[in-house]
């Protein structure tokens, strides 16, 4: 993305309906990209398929009244809004069972989440609220991780950071979740 693609976003936010046309293709195909990413993760039995989990968050993007700032900016809206919607479809279908309980759920060492059950989902997006409060810098970073699939160098670039910087926030967001989800279980 360029330039280019932060004026058209500037654009957009203005108004201009033309800009969003301009840039459709370029929105939805990095949505498509942030969703694949997470889905990857998920098990085939998932009732959220990529293409809906993408549909919904340029639905809510395009009607979202917001001054774009720029990529990293969009970045980490689509990936707070991929996180809204999962979270949601998971409080859904936990609301439709029965009973169970939490099932296994671990942070292997790329920061990966691994978990077994819609209810552990509700269970980090619940860890991580606690944790804003904390340090909103690391849960945003955290979010490009985790729902938007962006490697370190990725998210250093959008966030123009340094990649020891995200690496560290990371690393410190994978100790808070491993810590609150060990004591959850």
């Amino acid at each position: 993305m360029t330039d280019n693609f932060t004026q058209k976003l500037s654009d957009w936010s203005g108004g201009n309906q033309n800009a969003l046309a301009e840039i459709e293709q370029v929105v939805m195909d990095e949505l498509k990209r942030q969703a694949n990413n997470y889905m990857r993760r998920e098990s085939v039995a998932h009732t959220l398929q990529a293409t809906a989990l993408v549909n919904e968050a340029f639905i809510r993007l395009v009607n979202v009244k917001i001054s774009w700032q720029d990529r990293a900016h969009f970045f980490a809206i689509s990936a707070r809004l991929m996180r809204r919607i999962l979270v949601d479809h998971a409080r859904q279908k936990k609301s439709q069972k029965r009973g169970g309980g939490l099932h296994h759920t671990s942070i292997d060492s790329d920061l990966i989440v691994c978990y077994d059950s819609v209810e552990d989902l509700v269970v980090i997006d619940d860890i991580l609220k606690e944790f804003e409060t904390f340090d909103k810098n690391a849960v945003r970073l955290f979010e490009l991780h985790f729902f938007a699939g962006m490697k370190v160098a990725e998210i250093a670039e959008v966030e123009n950071v340094s990649e020891s910087t995200v690496s560290r926030e990371l690393r410190l967001a994978k100790a808070w979740l491993t810590k609150h989800l060990q004591a959850s279980k």
